[in-house]
């Protein structure tokens, strides 16, 4: 049903939300699975339906849009939603935050005899020194070396400022019809997320074979790669996004006065770019 100017939007009923409900019943069952030694298919197949629902779900609302079947009311609904969306984000990225500064602040003085709920070490675990990063007591993992802020992290930081200045300049170029310069500081934006990804493969790479650095390296090994590798899936999502965008773009979807799909995308992408300063202040300088 169109949305008369002024009315209420009622969409026609979908079964993608179904779809949507068996890809993440699939994908998160599927993962179980596999953590107990268990075929990864599950989890696979569950991905791959996830996936067929994004597109055939977000391709809908395109073409509805396209269509000139929504009004101002849906497009504050979308804002609310998105509005919505960015602030669970922020509460994600919070309890993980609040995770390293709890073990940094309060679990590790308390481990090694500090502070009013201060332990004996030497009963528990003899010799653990209350330091920061470690890896526990009981060296969980082995030694190891904290990644250093000043490489490949400081580099990335700059990327990803970078990308936040491009998508900014691609939005003033939409608002001033200029597709050219649109479809060129949207490309760079895409490029930069793609090299930022990069860039955290190969530091990754680094400091599995190099540093000793891994995932079961006690809890900074635990907090490091928690923090970075959900930031990196969330760079991952916000290149698709961005991505989708570009060739929507390049299709001439947006005008000056309606592309909120674009405005969604950006609002995104700087709530990526403020988590990853964030992540170089706490996780890589402040070690």
């Amino acid at each position: 049903m169109t949305a008369s100017k002024g009315g209420y939007y009622l969409p026609q009923p979908s079964y993608w939300p179904i779809v949507g409900s068996v890809g993440l019943f699939l994908t998160l069952g599927g993962f179980a699975h596999f953590l107990h030694k268990g075929s990864p298919m599950v989890m696979m197949a569950g991905a791959v339906i996830l996936l067929i629902m994004v597109f055939g779900w977000f391709g809908t609302v395109i073409r509805e849009s396209q269509g000139g079947k929504y009004n101002d009311q849906v497009d504050m609904s979308f804002r609310m939603g998105m509005g919505w969306f960015i602030f669970s984000e922020v509460m994600f990225f919070a309890a993980f935050f609040g995770a390293l500064f709890y073990v940094r602040m309060y679990a590790v003085p308390w481990l090694g005899g500090g502070g009013n709920k201060g332990m004996t070490p030497e009963l528990l675990w003899h010799g653990f020194e209350a330091m920061w990063p470690t890896n526990g007591p009981g060296d969980v993992g082995g030694k190891f070396e904290p990644m250093e802020a000043w490489g490949i992290p400081a580099i990335n930081t700059l990327i990803l400022l970078s990308s936040g200045v491009t998508v900014t300049l691609a939005h003033w170029a939409l608002k001033k019809s200029q597709r050219g310069a649109l479809i060129l500081w949207l490309a760079a934006t895409v490029a930069l997320g793609v090299l930022f990804l990069f860039l955290q493969v190969h530091e990754y790479g680094e400091a599995y074979s190099h540093l000793n650095l891994k995932l079961s390296t006690g809890i900074y090994g635990t907090t490091f790669f928690m923090l970075t590798g959900f930031h990196g899936l969330h760079v991952t999502l916000g290149a698709t996004m961005l991505l989708v965008i570009l060739l929507r773009s390049i299709k001439g979807h947006f005008t000056p006065d309606h592309h909120f799909a674009f405005e969604a995308v950006a609002w995104y992408w700087h709530f990526v770019d403020v988590v990853w300063l964030g992540l170089f202040v706490f996780v890589y300088w402040l070690v």
